[in-house]
């Protein structure tokens, strides 16, 4: 795989508990052109964890898909990406961004921006053990004083990465705030690699700023909850001008139907319902007199319950 795979693409990004096989599934037929795993310890893989083993496992409908892994030891990345190299994604990641407190006291995800030596050295590691391109998605430093991004992104490259990821957020500032689009333009210059730009991209014409502001790439988190169908949305207007319309009830609420299936097949009948209720918010957004269906769907346990209600809430929409 080249660095053209990066090139004026929508990418799903990974998000923990999210994108998972039936998410990514659903987003690539609505117009992701790539999509990554939930991110994955190094530490987890090399010890062989059933629940880290199954994270990373795809399907063929799901390609071009990235492994995305974190870690500060490089022995441990090395060996963990020797693991997923064995699983054939098209690309290995590196999580340089990962804010949460228990991963940075480690030193990993965001750690690492207060160690670019080491972050430099995992990337050189990653790229010299693998024959898959290497990826990394940071942020742009630990802090408004401490922002490193412009020297990160030379030397990852440097180091032999394939793409630079940028979420335009500190750490510090976790997923608060507004992300600041205006790095991508002062980065873009300075590599030669791929820049895919990440953070508070909600709606196509944000896409359209991204691109225009130079990046190859754009990826979508939160953005994909709350409207799965960004990436078709996105697409019809970068190539001409227009907004599609919204997708109809008939849509939303079939859709949101299916991917419970899916989910219950994926994870079994006692481990989906609680993580799904997220999910709800994207299916359910902008449609008519919602507020008492989505109350009682965050009380409902029971897949044929909540099938049921949804298609009950549908006949109503129907008959007006």
């Amino acid at each position: 795989m080249s660095e053209s795979i990066f090139k004026n693409v929508l990418i799903l990004a990974p998000m923990e508990d999210v994108t998972d096989h039936p998410f990514r599934v659903i987003c690539r037929e609505l117009g992701a052109d790539i999509v990554y795993t939930e991110f994955t310890s190094s530490e987890a893989l090399i010890r062989s964890v059933p629940k880290a083993l199954d994270k990373i496992k795809f399907s063929e409908n799901e390609r071009p898909i990235g492994i995305q892994i974190f870690g500060f030891d490089p022995v441990s990345c090395v060996r963990a990406a020797g693991i997923c190299e064995s699983f054939s994604p098209d690309f290995i990641d590196l999580n340089c961004g990962c804010p949460v407190k228990k991963h940075v006291a480690r030193g990993e995800g965001s750690g690492l921006l207060k160690d670019l030596d080491r972050l430099e050295m995992l990337v050189r590691e990653l790229a010299r053990a693998t024959s898959l391109p290497v990826t990394v998605k940071t942020r742009l430093g630990w802090d408004h004083d401490h922002i490193v991004i412009e020297e990160l992104a030379r030397r990852v490259e440097q180091a032999g990465a394939s793409a630079l990821v940028l979420h335009c957020r500190t750490r510090a500032q976790m997923y608060r705030g507004q992300a600041d689009w205006s790095w991508l333009g002062k980065i873009r210059p300075l590599i030669s690699i791929p820049l895919i730009g990440n953070g508070d991209v909600l709606t196509p014409r944000d896409v359209k700023t991204l691109f225009d502001m130079g990046c190859d790439g754009v990826m979508i988190g939160r953005g994909a909850i709350y409207n799965p169908w960004i990436f078709q949305q996105s697409r019809h207007f970068l190539e001409t001008g227009e907004l599609l319309q919204e997708p109809t009830v008939d849509e939303k609420i079939h859709l949101c139907v299916r991917h419970l299936i899916a989910a219950q097949e994926y994870k079994g009948n006692h481990n989906f319902i609680f993580p799904f209720r997220k999910y709800y918010v994207g299916y359910l957004k902008g449609l008519p007199r919602v507020a008492k269906l989505r109350s009682d769907l965050m009380r409902m346990t029971d897949v044929e319950d909540i099938k049921r209600r949804l298609y009950q809430f549908l006949d109503q929409c129907h008959q007006g």
